[in-house]
């Protein structure tokens, strides 16, 4: 992982699209949480630190703005940079491209859980210090 941005490759599958081979609009939410586990995965939290700290993500909030469609075996790739941290809670800007064009973006704020009540619990301390880390590295130079 290169600073706070996260990327991660896709490939639109006919099980992305509807019926004029476009891509349905939900999926681009999947393409967005897919790249968000990527980057957990690659910053050490990969499921099995999940279930050992039995905790999970959930997400609490999400605003997303389509701008252009993706179609059937475009090759993508969707982002995730974060933009905030609290004690049980993080906040994402994560974006869909095809090249040089943004085709979506959105803002997801993702709640951290205990697995047994699904109540609110802080993140571990490593992965906080590891998720601040990596913000960090993202935001030098930002105003």
């Amino acid at each position: 992982m290169s600073g706070a941005e996260f990327s991660y490759k896709l490939r639109v599958y006919i099980e992305d699209t509807d019926a004029g081979g476009i891509v349905y609009y939900v999926n681009y939410l999947k393409f967005m949480e897919r790249a968000r586990t990527e980057m957990m995965r690659a910053l050490g939290f990969g499921k099995d630190y999940i279930f050992n700290h039995d905790l999970m993500f959930v997400v609490r909030d999400v605003a997303v703005r389509y701008r252009l469609p993706a179609q059937l075996d475009d090759e993508l790739v969707a982002t995730a940079t974060i933009r905030e941290l609290s004690g049980a809670a993080m906040r994402l800007q994560q974006t869909i491209r095809r090249g040089d064009q943004l085709l979506a973006e959105g803002e997801v704020t993702i709640a951290c859980v205990d697995r047994a009540g699904v109540k609110p619990r802080r993140l571990p301390r490593e992965m906080s210090q590891r998720l601040r880390e990596a913000r960090a590295a993202g935001s030098e130079g930002e105003p």
